[in-house]
């Protein structure tokens, strides 16, 4: 009993751990939505409080892209190209959460949305800024978490359903069309990660 009682425990905290960054991605989806309905999503709290969410949401992917990098019953190729699409979703992780910290700090300084975008305008006229920060290394993020959730679904099938990389290929296009589908997207991606953290290391 105490060891079922014991397993039953850590399951239920590698589904938090996998589980937390697609939560607070959709609650960031959902304070943006609701700074918009308001007309005050711009310098201020709705904007900070959003772009919190989306930091931490990011940064939840660590253990997450950590834990898929070394599945069991995963060897040779597979595994090495496992470990190379989690060291590219690391990689987007970096980007995308210098974004968010940018995004926090312009929208700390400026006092209204033209100063907002002035300040943006400024930072991503740096040499280098735009695809470090905005479009290329951002994308291996989304690129890694589809790739690593596609190799699972073909090397560990008991495992992971082949509807999974479905879901994060959905999750990932809803949110590319629109900021507005954020919280449905993440949502998206929050179901395919849900029956992958079976058989991952804590």
């Amino acid at each position: 009993m105490q060891t079922t009682d014991m397993t039953l425990r850590q399951d239920s905290f590698i589904a938090r751990k996998f589980l937390l960054g697609p939560a607070l991605m959709a609650g960031y989806g959902l304070v943006r939505l609701a700074g918009r309905a308001v007309g005050d999503y711009g310098p201020g709290v709705w904007w900070s409080v959003a772009h919190l969410l989306f930091l931490a949401g990011v940064l939840a992917f660590v253990p997450v892209f950590r834990g898929l990098r070394a599945p069991d019953g995963v060897r040779g190729a597979g595994r090495a190209g496992v470990r190379v699409a989690a060291g590219a979703g690391l990689l987007g992780v970096a980007a995308v959460a210098v974004q968010a910290v940018i995004d926090l700090a312009v929208g700390f300084v400026a006092a209204d949305d033209e100063a907002m975008s002035d300040m943006f305008e400024k930072v991503q006229d740096v040499p280098g800024v735009m695809p470090v920060v905005y479009t290329a290394v951002p994308m291996l993020f989304w690129f890694g978490l589809l790739a690593l959730v596609t190799l699972l679904a073909f090397l560990r099938r008991d495992d992971v359903p082949a509807w999974s990389p479905m879901l994060v290929l959905a999750g990932t296009a809803m949110m590319a069309v629109s900021l507005d589908l954020l919280t449905v997207g993440a949502l998206c991606i929050g179901l395919a990660l849900f029956p992958v953290r079976r058989g991952l290391p804590d």
